[in-house]
């Protein structure tokens, strides 16, 4: 099957630019359209290695980022998202197109995915066993992920962690796109992985400056396979403060996880079930945390069967 990196550029942006560009990120196709030649870069660059697949196999969602029409786009040039043809999001100016992109991506797994159980969450893996990171916007939880990536985790998702339901196993999945970095986290990351490759910055967007991470290929090539969860890590980000790892009891990290659920309350009684099997199966932990260098070892450690408290 054909890489994006091995269909090559003109193909790709042809492709896209017909509306007839499928990509496959774990689980999940998606097809893409759009002229913009940013929006093909961004592709180019950060989706190397992911699948394309002819469009007549079927996808789950269409998505199509453009300009606006009218005199409008030649004197202040906007990016509008279309997911299914319909107008999701505000207009960003035009060189927000690529980011554009992977927020809707985002917004299409998290409101319109309705077979898997989907946690607001990081998730790696080590020896077939998941890391599981749920957390709310700004706690880390991105910076932290593509830190261990970098550092010989098998990165699964940085944003939406996937629950089999069709299994009688628990079983997690990810998608393996590209690991959105936000502000100071992105000179962070170039600091400790300097072999890693990111975007050009995109700055004042409503997140500040953005740049994506592209994911590691060998995450990309094994994106399909599942992984055991065996802890499930509450990020949180605390400027000077030491790395700090405690346990939660098993009615916190229940609550916690349903708390960052895509789909919890939508799935009912198949939701509660399956993440009590999470629980049941799997560590919880609170993490504090502000060096990479202090929180990287730890989880180490943990992935080598100890439980460390802190540094």
């Amino acid at each position: 099957m054909t890489s994006v990196a091995e269909l090559g550029y003109a193909d790709l942006s042809g492709r896209l630019a017909a509306g007839c560009l499928l990509v496959q990120t774990g689980p999940v196709r998606s097809l893409l359209k759009s002229r913009l030649s940013s929006v093909a870069e961004g592709l180019w660059r950060l989706y190397a290695d992911h699948r394309v697949i002819e469009p007549e196999d079927g996808a789950d969602f269409f998505c199509e980022v453009r300009e606006p029409l009218g005199l409008r786009r030649f004197y202040r040039p906007q990016a509008l998202f279309y997911a299914d043809r319909k107008n999701i999001f505000k207009p960003l100016p035009r060189n927000q197109a690529f980011p554009m992109l992977e927020w809707g991506l985002n917004w299409c797994i998290g409101t319109q995915v309705k077979h898997f159980l989907l946690f607001h969450a990081a998730c790696l893996e080590k020896n077939g066993r998941a890391l599981i990171m749920p957390a709310p916007p700004e706690s880390g939880k991105s910076t932290l992920c593509a830190a261990l990536a970098c550092s010989g985790w098998r990165l699964l998702s940085d944003e939406a962690t996937l629950v089999d339901l069709a299994s009688s196993e628990v079983r997690v999945l990810g998608l393996s796109r590209p690991v959105s970095l936000k502000n100071a986290s992105i000179d962070v990351i170039q600091a400790i992985a300097p072999d890693a490759f990111l975007s050009e910055r995109c700055h004042d967007t409503l997140k500040g400056s953005v740049a994506h991470m592209r994911p590691p290929r060998d995450s990309v090539v094994r994106a399909n396979e599942p992984a055991t969860p065996a802890w499930v890590v509450f990020p949180r980000y605390q400027p000077q403060a030491p790395a700090v790892l405690t346990e939660r009891s098993e009615g916190e990290t229940f609550m916690g996880l349903a708390r960052n659920s895509f789909n919890y309350a939508a799935l009912g009684a198949r939701a509660f079930h399956r993440t009590v099997d999470i629980v049941e199966q799997a560590q919880g932990y609170d993490f504090r945390y502000s060096r990479l260098e202090e929180a990287i070892p730890i989880f180490e450690e943990l992935a080598a069967g100890s439980h460390p408290s802190s540094v």
